[in-house]
């Protein structure tokens, strides 16, 4: 053995190279993915500032309108119709403006920090170096996956919370000036709340990288992110939520329900002698036979169904009351970590199986 082939060090010629710690891997993940990270920032930033304006005026107004009285007088109801009538109250509907922009933050979380990940890595080739070192594959990606994931999820609750607040003046707080607007909690953007909006981020995040990882392209990996988020979501909202917990029903009037403002109503429908006769509004028909000489200043809030209670039928209703907005948000937020987490498995799994 000459100078040229001799080991530095001979004593450990042989061992077998020691894996880094995992703080280093913590260090190189935010060099990598500082510029994601600071847009995400940034962009939660910007959001935060405005509902932060938009809300303080909304709580400004409401505070005013409850502390007024006499509630009847003429400078109160000026304040109640004010707060009834804000800008604000038209734009962060969950169908409003803004609700729809809020809603699309764990989409572009999931598909521009997400999705490039390990896209980005195994299309440009540079995989076959970083598994190539110390930490090891399995071990790259988990770390990677698990650091950016809390990382996403911290952020996206503390967010959440200022949406919350944002519409507690809806909820009414235990304050109730006669004539307020109320909103069930479940309308007001019920997937951005402290619970579940870091849920759905940390869905989208795992989509993303389960995509990249599977697609090995970044910008296809980013539409198929958008694509299968927004079917998640569609279906979520559309189906699965509202059966979390059995609904319940009622025959009585139910707009004279307690809390019958703020529950989330799921469906109506009417019976006659026991049996189902119609869903939703009365047909035509059933209406020009038993109610054509009701006058219409006469109709109220319940349709036309005192008119045909006259004639034997009964009207039903299942709703979600308000008080179950708080499970729902931790039944939502469960089945989604229990997603994330299958999938983080399945594309740290991928990753160990992939030939370099």
């Amino acid at each position: 053995m000459t100078a040229r082939t001799m080991p530095a060090r001979p004593d450990e010629d042989d061992a077998r190279l020691r894996p880094l710690p995992w703080r280093r891997m913590a260090g190189l993940t935010w060099r990598q993915h500082r510029i994601a990270l600071a847009g995400v920032a940034v962009l939660l930033g910007a959001l935060a500032v405005w509902l932060w304006t938009a809300g303080s005026s909304l709580h400004s107004a409401y505070a005013a309108a409850v502390a007024c009285h006499p509630a009847s007088s003429p400078a109160c109801t000026n304040l109640i119709v004010a707060f009834n009538g804000s800008a604000t109250n038209k734009i962060m509907g969950s169908k409003g403006p803004g609700g729809v922009l809020l809603q699309l933050v764990p989409a572009l979380i999931g598909a521009f920090v997400g999705a490039p990940v390990l896209a980005r890595e195994l299309e440009t080739g540079t995989f076959r170096y970083a598994w190539s070192q110390g930490f090891g594959r399995w071990r790259w990606a988990l770390a990677k996956l698990v650091l950016l994931g809390v990382v996403l999820a911290a952020a996206t609750s503390v967010f959440g919370v200022l949406v919350s607040w944002y519409f507690q003046p809806y909820a009414g707080n235990g304050q109730q000036a006669p004539g307020l607007y109320q909103n069930s909690p479940f309308a007001n953007l019920f997937s951005l709340r402290e619970v579940t909006f870091p849920a759905w981020t940390l869905a989208a995040f795992t989509i993303g990288t389960l995509a990249g990882m599977l697609i090995r392209r970044v910008v296809p990996a980013i539409v198929a992110t958008l694509a299968a988020y927004a079917g998640l979501a569609f279906a979520a909202g559309s189906f699965l939520r509202e059966h979390y917990l059995t609904p319940l029903a009622t025959s009585s009037l139910y707009v004279n329900l307690p809390g019958a403002s703020t529950a989330w109503t799921i469906s109506q429908w009417s019976t006659k002698d026991g049996r189902f006769a119609f869903a939703g509004n009365p047909p035509d028909s059933l209406v020009n036979q038993f109610c054509s000489s009701v006058p219409p200043d006469k109709i109220g809030p319940l349709g036309f169904a005192p008119c045909l209670a006259q004639h034997g039928y009964t009207q039903w209703t299942s709703y979600q009351p308000a008080s179950r907005f708080w499970p729902f948000q931790w039944i939502e937020g469960g089945w989604l970590l229990a997603l994330s987490t299958f999938l983080i498995v399945a594309t740290v799994w991928l990753v160990h199986r992939r030939a370099a």
